[in-house]
Order: structure tokens, then sequence, then C-alpha cells
């Protein structure tokens, strides 16, 4: 089995229909195994059982994971059998995750300039006593953070795009960056669409 499928993201939702986690293929297959979850069909929400999808081949171009005897095709969503709650754990603070909240833009000029040119900055400098935190960080490409330095926006008289926050989780935060279409068939483009203010 190659360890890239098994570290793929699987989507995982609960009772509701709502997201709850990104769980790797292995897990989801785990899950699946011990009966606590079942694979969900994108294409007609059918649910599936180990041993109903163990018994399905993969379709042409589709990731799959190879046994000793066997296929196995990849499961892209799950949905647990006994959990109703709705995610309400924190996104973790990170310099991932704060390029996804802030869509890889310059928080104080706009642009997209890619990861290599920009830089995380303490709106609040550190050298004034400001922490690294979802409230006190934002992305600024090189040529603000430069213009900014160790003041705060207002001293630089530069003005902030949005007022930085702790994010909600949603699914993107958890999928490593990599987009799985099918999901977007189950999800709202609130939870999916990373390319929608936070």
């Amino acid at each position: 089995m190659s360890v890239s499928v098994l570290n793929r993201p699987t989507l995982v939702l609960n009772r509701n229909w709502q997201p709850v986690n990104v769980a790797t293929v292995a897990r989801a297959l785990t899950m699946l195994w011990n009966d606590s979850a079942h694979v969900v069909d994108p294409d007609d929400y059918r649910l599936y059982t180990w041993a109903d999808w163990s018994a399905l081949r993969p379709r042409e171009g589709e990731p799959f994971l190879q046994a000793v005897t066997f296929r196995m095709r990849v499961p892209e969503i799950l949905t647990l059998r006994h959990f109703d709650r709705p995610r309400e754990e924190a996104v973790t603070f990170s310099r991932r995750n704060l390029f996804k909240r802030d869509h890889s833009t310059c928080q104080y000029c706009g642009v997209r300039p890619g990861s290599s040119e920009l830089t995380i900055d303490h709106v609040l400098p550190r050298a004034q006593g400001g922490l690294s935190t979802w409230e006190n960080c934002v992305l600024a490409c090189v040529a603000c953070n430069a213009r900014k330095a160790n003041r705060t926006p207002e001293q630089a008289r530069m003005k902030l795009r949005k007022i930085p926050h702790r994010p909600a989780w949603k699914p993107h935060y958890g999928s490593s960056g990599i987009r799985i279409e099918s999901w977007s068939r189950v999800l709202s483009e609130a939870y999916w669409n990373v390319t929608l203010e936070d």
C-alpha cells in the first residue's frame, strides 16, 4: 500500500451529515473496519460497510490501495454511526492554518505574491509585547512588513483589510492543501470554499 494514499484526507461527517473531522485514509479504514463509520458514495449518497466497500473495484484513474489479492477504492467521505454533535474544536494556530485563514493574501495591500513572498506580521509587534496568536498575527508581503517594521498599523499609518480572529473549523483546515472534489457534493460552499471570507 502506498504511504501517500494512506495519508490522503477523508472527510468525516456526523450522523447529521455535518463535518466534524478530516482523517487520513488509514484512520478512515480503521473506523470502517470497526463499524464505527460507513463510507458515503458522493454520487448517490449510498452508505457502505466494510464488506460492501471492500467488494467494490476502483474506477479508471481513481486512487486505490493495493492489498495482496485485490485493489480497494480509497474512501473520501465517511459518516459516523454514533456521533451527533457538531465540531467544536478550535483551529490550531500554525503557519499553514494562518495562510489558509488569510487566503495567502497580504492583509495590508491585498496582493497574493506566493507563499515565499509572504511573512507573518505581529499586529502589535513582539518588541511591544505582542504575542503569536490568531488575534495578533496576519500575513503581510515582504514590502508591507518592512514598511510597518516594529510599529502598530496605526503608528505606521497602515490599515488592516480585516481584523484578525480565530477562525471557525472548516474541513480545509485539516485537508493538507489537497482539494477532494467529492467533498463539494456534501458540503455547502460556506464550509468548503477556501476563497470565501471567514
